[in-house]
């Protein structure tokens, strides 16, 4: 038993190290692939299910200054490149500040409008709904890339010490 036991411990060391060398890079991708692919959608309009909660609220905080059409396609364009930014690893800190300014308008419908986000407020969410507060992953996902911009990392071997 005690050398099955070790065997186990091996095996958990060497996957936890794994994991914390590529598990950063792999959540910044991730991320940057969810950011990208909806992005993109935004560019073929009727193929984003966000398309219309977007274009209202967006119209709703520029006073209708914004055309539909300009506005669709600059959130388009806005979260295609904070994907493009997160996948490549460029420009980590304009990215991510992007993404973060990006997801207070995101939250905005919750407020702005209640009845297209929820079924019964505040627990039963639309899929529009539940496509905002998924949002919640990837902003703490953002924040745990973000901390690594001045070289953080994770430590694998920390608890162990």
């Amino acid at each position: 038993m005690t050398q099955l036991w070790q065997l186990y411990n091996r095996i958990d060391v060497q996957l936890t190290r794994w994991m914390a060398r590529h598990g950063i890079d792999l959540l910044r991708i991730s991320i940057g692939i969810v950011f990208f692919w909806f992005g993109f959608l935004k560019f073929f309009p009727g193929l984003s299910p966000a398309q219309d909660l977007a274009i209202n609220t967006i119209d709703l905080l520029t006073f209708g200054l914004v055309p539909p059409v300009v506005a669709i396609y600059v959130l388009a364009t806005w979260e295609t490149i904070i994907g493009l930014g997160l996948i490549f690893k460029k420009y980590l800190r304009l990215t991510l500040l992007l993404l973060f300014a990006q997801m207070v308008g995101t939250v905005t419908p919750l407020a702005l409008f209640p009845h297209d986000v929820f079924t019964a407020f505040p627990y039963g969410l639309t899929l529009e709904g539940q496509y905002i507060v998924k949002n919640i992953v990837l902003v703490s996902g953002a924040l745990v890339v973000g901390a690594t911009v001045r070289g953080g990392r994770l430590d694998a071997d920390a608890a162990a010490e």
